[in-house]
């Protein structure tokens, strides 16, 4: 049975039930205290809730560690989520025992991780923390109750605007270029990796992300129907992207390597390659990622509708692909006139 007392601090929660020993925790606000005192009474009906010394066994780092090696690598983005579970167990939250992690202990996480990095991280840390606590509710029988829920969330990041300007496109393409060799018989600073360009046309070109492109492989295109098979994209679903006539003549034009991919390079290199290529042609503020807003945003620009830009973009809801267009203001006014 559970009981909220007032007390100078907040409101105390209790939860007695025979059998297990009393659950009781101290919260700033009468709706915080209700919340967990149903979320223990839901675990004891559940029989989630083994003993709390049983919780007090492990941290908040043991918990992600098995997370880590057991449920994480059968999910699509499992890379970055280890790279985000080490840096939570490099914390110092990690070294809370389970039984004693509060809203209040997340909730001085969240400020102090808001100071270094932005709302939309810190989010995204908070729902794979909340997953890991729940596996670990569900199926390990190890925890008395999330606290994630019980915490004000940051706001997150405005999305990106960004969009290729006056003849950053020009400029771009040119840093990314062979450069012909000087009457001195040197050659100018230039982009030595050749795939780098043809990769950043096709993007344009089709609005594919960077992942999707890199793990092209010469047997899912057609180039005579212009069609391109995507077997796995982001969201788990494949699609067909049709090429234009700029992307097909791209494509026939490059050599062919030997493991069967378009372009048998790494997410490093194309990394450190367009930064590189962006310092040469004076373009500040523009990421791979933007090619893909502004393809999307070419498309409507072009006359495409609504449901003809999703087909070739992926999106499944007219919110999120309504966050990767911009429309140029002078196009429109051209199309107004």
């Amino acid at each position: 049975m559970a009981s909220i007392s007032r007390r100078r601090a907040g409101f105390q929660a209790q939860v007695r039930r025979k059998g297990f020993p009393t659950a009781s925790r101290l919260f700033r606000t009468l709706k915080d205290a209700q919340i967990w005192a149903r979320q223990i009474e839901s675990a004891l009906d559940q029989g989630l809730i083994l003993h709390q010394a049983e919780a007090s066994r492990y941290t908040l780092g043991d918990i992600l560690e098995r997370y880590a090696s057991e449920i994480s690598p059968s999910h699509k983005g499992h890379r970055n989520e280890q790279i985000c579970i080490s840096a939570l167990r490099r914390d110092p939250i990690a070294q809370f025992r389970m039984a004693l992690l509060s809203s209040q202990i997340l909730a001085q996480w969240r400020d102090r991780r808001l100071q270094n990095v932005s709302g939309s991280t810190v989010n995204r840390e908070l729902n794979l923390i909340s997953a890991a606590i729940n596996v670990a509710r569900k199926e390990w029988g190890i925890l008395l109750v999330n606290p994630v829920p019980l915490i004000r969330r940051p706001s997150h990041n405005r999305p990106r605007t960004r969009r290729l300007e006056d003849d950053e496109e020009r400029r771009l393409l040119a840093a990314l270029s062979a450069a012909p060799r000087a009457i001195n018989g040197q050659f100018s600073p230039t982009c030595t990796n050749h795939w780098i360009r043809p990769l950043v046309i096709l993007a344009i070109e089709t609005g594919m992300r960077q992942g999707e492109l890199l793990n092209l492989k010469w047997i899912h295109i057609d180039l005579n129907s212009g069609l391109m098979f995507l077997p796995e994209t982001k969201n788990g679903e494949s699609r067909t992207v049709p090429l234009s006539t700029t992307a097909r003549d791209l494509l026939r034009s490059l050599p062919r390597s030997i493991d069967g991919r378009i372009f048998p390079v790494s997410k490093n290199a194309v990394l450190q390659a367009f930064v590189r290529a962006c310092r040469r042609g004076g373009i500040n503020d523009l990421r791979f990622h933007d090619l893909r807003h502004e393809a999307i945003s070419r498309f409507f620009e072009r006359g495409l509708s609504v449901m003809e830009v999703a087909s070739i973009s992926g999106h499944k809801t007219l919110s999120m692909l309504k966050r990767y267009t911009h429309l140029s203001a002078k196009k429109l006014v051209m199309k107004l006139a």
